[in-house]
């Protein structure tokens, strides 16, 4: 009986791997095999504080994506603004 029970538990727990599998093919498509960032991944590669992500957002310099209630970046998207920052020295 224990071993059936241990079994059940591993293939509930693959079938929410495979939800999880399936919701990320959802990402692929999106991005059209663009990689997709999440606030975090931008937080870390611009070195930037969160108010600063925001404000670009808000600016519409920085395009993002709305999934489930979480914002997501194109790695492409990402690059394209860094240059466009290096490119335009910052007025102080």
């Amino acid at each position: 009986m224990e071993f059936l029970s241990w079994m059940k538990r591993i293939t509930d727990r693959l079938d929410i791997i495979s939800e999880k599998m399936k919701s990320s093919q959802k990402f692929s498509a999106i991005s059209d095999g663009d990689q997709l960032l999440d606030n975090q991944d931008v937080l870390l590669m611009l070195k930037i504080s969160n108010r600063s992500l925001q404000r670009f957002r808000s600016a519409g310099q920085l395009p993002y994506y709305t999934l489930s209630g979480k914002l997501y970046y194109k790695l492409s998207d990402v690059r394209q603004f860094v240059r466009e920052r290096c490119s335009h020295p910052v007025k102080r």
